[in-house]
Formats: structure tokens, C-alpha cells, sequence
């Protein structure tokens, strides 16, 4: 297993790590993407991981209502020290309706990582998120509470998830400013079929060291090979329940990205989503990349994404059947490439 610098830090993250939002159930949202209340199902996929050199774990407290971090404590149990544990912290949990109980405010992401703590059964974290931008709280109150973390050995290193250009380039400077914790890494939505990021966050990420972890890197489970051109989705379908919660993806666009993936696929004798995969790790600024698997054999196949490359061609093929105009300002930026080149 390939291992990369997590952004600008000293942290050495898997370019393949393990999301456990399956771990847990209970919720319609979280058992569409694939629920496991097992511990020991928890531990034969976690042994899966470790096997293939993974040891980077994905949760948040709103998964499952804190399920996921439950199971994934137990899981980890005597291995606690070999992992890299990642959580998440802003959203509100069903079970806390208080006025205070979401966004991240000194007094939220405190309570929050203490029962992230308790429900991990450990005493720190090694990647803290906040799970999205806040725009009610000051970014100074957010910041000096992240860096109070990391200076009490509870937290690591601090990220953020799903922020635009402006919420991170402004978190940056302030904690420049006054001397706080810097974000090292910006877990968003990347794939094949969703390449906003590539708009912005990635030049910021390429300019200020932020790497990014990617979620969702199958498109919200549109690049598996099952949607096929003139067929029903498939009856065991996330899509089912969850396409209205993600991004729209046009319908013959996402058959031109497959159509370009099958045609690589049989010269190379790799899976779709092995490829759709592949092709994540070879863009700038990725540091890892977020695998879901509902089953031990679908998390083997994904494992199988890391270890080779696509070739140059390749790579060249899946960019053109993906490429899609960008929205303004970026598509004028564009038209002046020698000013503004995109990242490569």
C-alpha cells in the first residue's frame, strides 16, 4: 500500500482508507449506503484493511447516531495504536434537539469530541473534521477550540469537509494570524462524474498544502458498472433512496464516463469501479481516497484500486468523456490558461 503526506503535515495516510459509515444501521439514510450492527463483521472488515497495509478509519458522530464510532471502538480494541481514526463534528444528532446542539461553536465541538472520545473508547483522535462550514460562529472561536484540542493531546491534526474556497482560504488565514492549528487535509465529494472540486479546491489545496480526502469517490454509487444505458437502476441500489441527497448527474453523461471505463476495462482487465478508483489517486492534491463497502467481497475488489496506474492514455480518455463546462467564474479563468492553468 502506497502511503502519501497528509497536506502540508508529517502525517503519512494510506492512499486507500476505510470509511465506516456502514458500520451502525438504524437510519433510512445510513442502511441505503449499507448497514452492519456486527462487531465481528466490524473486525473481519477491519482485518481486511490492516491486511492490505489500510489503517486510516473514516466516522463521524452523526453516522448512525454514533453507532458507527460504538462499533468501530470495539472493532479497534487492542489495536488501537496501529490505526489512524478519523471523525467528524457540526451536525446535529437526532437524539439532541437543544439550540445548541449542532454547528461549531466552542461549546458544540466540545461536547461533540467528548462523545466522540467515549464512543471511540480512546483518548484522542488522529484527524478531527469539522463535517461543514459554519457560517453563525466566528471563525477565530472555531479555530482557537481546534488548536485547545491539539494542544490537549485529544486531536492530531484538524481538517474540514465540504467547505467552499472562501471558508477555507479564510480559516487558513487566521490561523495564520494568530499562530492557530492550520487545516492539513479537506475531505470532499471527487469523482469521475463530480469534478467541481477541480474548479477551486484543488488549486487551493495545491497552493496553501491542504490534501484531500475523498468521499463518495464512485460518484454516490453511480460508478460501479451496474447503471447501464437503456436498463432500470438495479433493485439493490443505494440510488433508490439516497439520489436526491446528492448531486443530479445527467443520465447520458454518466453513460459516456461508463462507456469510456468499459472500454479501459477490457484492455486492462480491471473493474469499473477499480479504475473510476484508480484514476482519483493519480490527481493532484488527493492524499487518500474514502472507500464504502457493504460486504467483505466488495471491500477486496475496491482494495484492488490501489497498487497499479492507468496510463497516460488512459487517464487522457477518462478526462475527455468526463470533462463538462465549468460554471462561471471558472469557465472565463479557463479561456486564459496561460494565466490560470489547470492543475495537472
Amino acid at each position: 500500500m502506497e502511503y502519501r503526506l497528509l497536506g502540508g503535515s508529517g502525517l503519512k495516510v494510506p492512499v486507500l482508507s476505510f470509511g465506516a459509515g456502514t458500520f451502525g444501521g438504524g437510519q433510512e439514510f445510513f442502511d441505503a449506503w449499507g448497514a452492519s450492527g456486527d462487531i465481528a463483521q466490524a473486525r473481519r472488515m477491519i482485518d481486511i484493511c490492516f491486511e492490505a497495509g489500510v489503517n486510516l478509519f473514516d466516522t463521524a458522530d452523526v453516522y448512525s447516531d454514533g453507532r458507527s464510532e460504538e462499533i468501530l471502538g470495539k472493532a479497534l480494541e487492542g489495536r488501537r495504536l496501529d490505526a489512524l481514526i478519523s471523525s467528524k463534528a457540526t451536525f446535529r444528532m437526532s437524539t439532541a434537539m437543544g439550540p445548541n446542539e449542532m454547528g461549531s461553536s466552542r461549546y458544540h465541538l466540545r461536547r461533540s469530541l467528548e462523545g466522540s472520545l467515549r464512543r471511540l473508547n480512546t483518548d484522542y483522535v488522529d484527524i478531527y473534521h469539522l463535517h461543514g462550514f459554519d457560517a453563525l460562529t466566528p471563525v477565530e472561536e472555531v479555530l482557537d477550540t481546534l488548536t485547545t484540542f491539539v494542544r490537549e493531546g485529544k486531536v492530531r491534526y484538524i481538517a474540514c469537509s465540504n467547505f467552499s474556497g472562501w471558508h477555507l482560504m479564510k480559516s487558513l488565514a487566521v490561523a495564520d494570524r494568530y499562530g492557530w492549528t492550520r487545516y492539513v487535509a479537506h475531505q470532499v465529494y471527487y469523482s469521475l462524474v463530480g469534478r467541481e472540486y477541480e474548479w477551486e479546491l484543488m488549486p487551493l489545496g495545491l497552493d496553501q498544502k491542504v490534501g484531500a480526502l475523498i468521499w463518495s469517490p464512485l460518484g454516490w454509487g453511480r460508478l460501479t458498472g451496474k447503471i447501464r444505458r437503456g436498463h432500470p437502476l438495479p433493485k439493490v441500489s443505494r440510488l433508490h433512496k439516497t439520489a436526491d441527497f446528492g448531486p443530479r448527474v445527467d443520465g447520458e453523461y454518466l453513460h459516456k464516463v461508463v462507456d469510456a471505463l468499459d472500454a479501459i476495462a477490457a484492455e486492462s482487465g480491471k473493474s469499473i469501479p477499480q479504475i473510476a478508483l484508480n484514476w482519483l489517486l493519480q490527481r493532484p492534491t488527493v492524499s487518500s481516497v474514502i472507500l464504502g463497502a457493504r460486504n467483505e467481497e466488495q471491500l477486496r475488489q475496491n482494495l484492488g484500486a490501489a497498487g497499479w496506474n492507468l496510463t497516460r492514455e488512459q487517464v487522457a480518455a477518462l478526462d475527455k468523456a468526463s470533462d463538462t463546462t465549468a460554471v462561471y467564474p471558472y469557465w472565463h479563468q479557463h479561456n486564459f490558461p496561460e494565466r490560470n492553468p489547470k492543475p495537472v
